[in-house]
């Protein structure tokens, strides 16, 4: 039986591996990826591939809103008859080429890699970081029932030949590849995981800050006031998630550390899974993720995205439950010394403080500044430094021309 070549990375080396075969020249390689990333930008936006016909993955992720929704829903609706509702906020897809797989013990570098610096669960794609590869991520969606709605992957394979692909993968991958529908799927995969690693249009770095920190423009004195509170340890502390320096390489600020955090945000009442009291999203715990069912330590986590092109969202953290970037970082600043603010009250009168996490993952929620203090402490940050800030995210948005 012919083992078919039909999965390859961009750089053009099979991972499937066929009798005889021979590697690839660069120059092979290079025309590979690019026929693969031209397939790919197609497949995204193919709404012929979903169970209904009528969702891509460009319904979604917008590429007019930095691959991020483009409403202000907190979850977007799928499944067979555009009716069923997601359960967590969807992602922007940008600037994700560098975050690092899974693991429960992230080292920062190699060059500390000691049990004193261990950072704990990090990485992986999705919120909960379940999926460790480009191909692995596009698979979620296309069989998940409420996002595209497809039955399993001979349906996906099925619509994508209907939709006249046959011949664009044979010329990829040879005439033999049709013949094998695992292998076709995993052909379809690999393409949009190639079309999502094109720099010019997932990680361009071609906003204002990149502009300034290259030397080529210069942030206004909100927005400078806004970048030193960012990360000032004692005042916004933002960086020390969101980290704002260059990575060894010289590769510019990701502004993430891709690590897992709980920051009890309150619930949604807007997404109809919360209707259920029983019903929580614990993250890295469950109920999406299965393989850490059980552990108290990891519920609540959820994986820190990149800020870069934050300021085009219209609904933020897991749950959507903002929608404006000024109450994201008052939430921040004002969490644990005004929580009637951000929670609701029960009918005694007191206040349901971090309501979106059962009380016994309590010792999990994150308290590093500007998180702490008590109801009543003045917070960290006042509303002009909150605008700051607010400023200063804006500045990460891509395509900034100057003026």
């Amino acid at each position: 039986m012919i083992v078919v070549l039909v999965v390859l990375t961009a750089w053009g080396f099979a991972i499937s591996g066929a009798a005889g075969a021979q590697p690839m020249s660069r120059a092979e390689a290079r025309q590979r990826a690019e026929m693969l990333s031209a397939l790919g930008k197609e497949l995204f936006s193919d709404p012929r591939l979903s169970g209904s016909g009528k969702l891509s993955c460009a319904s979604c992720h917008d590429p007019a809103h930095a691959f991020a929704p483009a409403n202000a829903l907190p979850v977007q609706l799928g499944g067979r008859e555009l009716a069923d509702p997601g359960l967590r906020a969807v992602p922007s897809l940008k600037y994700l080429q560098a975050v690092p797989q899974f693991t429960e013990h992230y080292f920062e570098s190699e060059d500390e890699a000691d049990e004193s610096i261990d950072n704990g669960p990090t990485g992986g794609l999705t919120w909960d970081g379940r999926a460790d590869s480009g191909h692995a991520q596009a698979r979620i969606p296309l069989l998940s029932p409420f996002e595209m709605g497809n039955t399993n992957a001979d349906e996906v394979v099925q619509h994508a030949l209907d939709g006249g692909y046959g011949p664009k993968l044979t010329a990829i991958y040879g005439e033999a590849l049709l013949a094998d529908r695992e292998a076709t799927f995993k052909a379809l995969l690999k393409a949009l995981e190639v079309y999502e690693q094109s720099w010019q249009t997932f990680y361009p770095y071609s906003s204002k800050y990149d502009a300034w920190l290259a030397g080529k423009a210069e942030l206004t004195a909100q927005e400078a006031r806004g970048l030193k509170l960012f990360e000032d340890p004692e005042k916004g502390n933002c960086s020390s998630c969101h980290f704002s320096v260059r990575a060894n390489d010289g590769t510019p600020p990701q502004f993430t550390d891709y690590g897992m955090i709980a920051l009890a945000v309150p619930r949604n009442p807007e997404i109809p899974a919360n209707a259920d009291p029983a019903y929580y999203d614990l993250g890295l715990c469950g109920p999406l993720r299965t393989d850490f069912l059980g552990r108290a330590d990891y519920c609540g986590l959820f994986r820190t995205p990149t800020l870069r092109n934050v300021a085009t969202r219209k609904a933020f953290f897991h749950n959507g439950v903002f929608h404006s970037l000024k109450d994201v970082v008052a939430f921040y600043a004002t969490r644990d010394t005004d929580p009637g603010r951000w929670y609701p009250r029960r009918a005694d009168g007191s206040i349901a403080i971090y309501d979106d996490l059962p009380e016994r993952y309590s010792g999990n929620i994150n308290i590093d500044p500007p998180f702490g203090g008590k109801p009543g402490d003045a917070p960290r940050l006042d509303d002009n430094e909150i605008d700051d800030i607010v400023a200063f995210l804006a500045t990460l948005t891509d395509g900034w021309k100057p003026q």
